[in-house]
């Protein structure tokens, strides 16, 4: 029976976040305790009255502190270039360079003096803290991504697919061809291009190739991934003993609906959370 689109789109749903999927404290602490030692050195410069000569005093005596000057002012990498009147120059906090004019000269130029000298902040932990907290934020789209790969995991494993025997993670069409000896081709432009799948399941007669994702927002990101699978789905249609499947919710789809109509009108096994939940695998794959 053919399935409606409108009515199949209108029961997605608007968030899977869990509670740790706002910001994993876990790494937070640990990343700021990597570096608790160099912060609290570096707490002696608060309200300092000769901030330069005491920072570069601290550089000539406990040079290791470099390492934790680029995540003061929110930055993860340990090269920094910066340009103004004088030129060009680049910043290495991760060896010594044994310059503490150098690294006095990016203390002043990026406000980090200011900040100390003032008495702006209290604790240089605390501060980091706070950095390490808003920095994370940012890893939330993969956060959000991997909870829709448990969650598709958990009903596999539900279904009864035993992990590494006859459903497989993250698993290239090569590896999938050698293993099986069945020719891909087709969904890999010849060989072109490495495709990798989030989940592959292995049944007595089909082989399921499996993507998942969750949108809760908008973006062209979206159309690209609805105009790839479909695609995928057109091109494994060929492939004997081979099935294209795609887990995908989120109200972001919302915004296009248009290119995800497309690919639901040419993909047989286009599904959401609630078909998971309503027993999709057990009725498709397994039955």
């Amino acid at each position: 029976m053919k399935r409606d689109f409108e009515k199949w789109l209108n029961t997605f749903t608007d968030t899977i976040a869990s509670y740790d999927y706002y910001v994993d404290f876990e790494k937070v602490y640990s990343n700021v305790n990597d570096m608790k030692v160099e912060l609290n050195i570096l707490n002696s410069l608060i309200g300092s009255k000769n901030i330069r000569n005491d920072f570069e005093n601290i550089l000539n005596k406990y040079p290791e502190v470099i390492k934790c000057i680029p995540i003061l002012i929110a930055v993860r990498e340990k090269e920094i270039t910066a340009m103004d009147e004088n030129g060009k120059i680049v910043y290495n906090f991760k060896d010594f360079i044994n310059d503490v004019k150098q690294y006095s000269y990016f203390m002043e130029k990026t406000g980090l003096f200011d900040l100390l000298h003032n008495h702006i902040i209290n604790n240089l932990y605390d501060y980091v803290t706070g950095i390490e907290t808003g920095l994370d934020s940012n890893g939330r789209k993969n956060r959000g991504g991997h909870l829709m790969e448990n969650l598709v995991e958990s009903y596999i494993i539900k279904a009864g697919f035993a992990k590494n025997e006859n459903y497989f993670k993250e698993m290239y069409i090569s590896d999938i061809q050698k293993r099986w000896n069945i020719d891909l081709s087709k969904v890999s432009n010849n060989g072109k291009t490495e495709k990798r799948f989030d989940f592959v399941i292995k049944t007595k007669n089909i082989i399921y190739g499996i993507e998942t994702n969750f949108y809760a927002s908008g973006g062209s990101k979206l159309n690209e991934t609805a105009r790839s699978y479909k695609q995928i789905a057109e091109e494994s249609k060929h492939i004997k003993k081979f099935k294209f499947v795609w887990f995908t919710d989120g109200k972001g789809w919302i915004s296009a609906r248009n290119n995800l109509e497309e690919t639901f009108n040419v993909l047989e096994h286009l599904y959401n959370i609630k078909d998971l939940k309503e027993g999709i695998i057990e009725q498709i794959i397994n039955g």
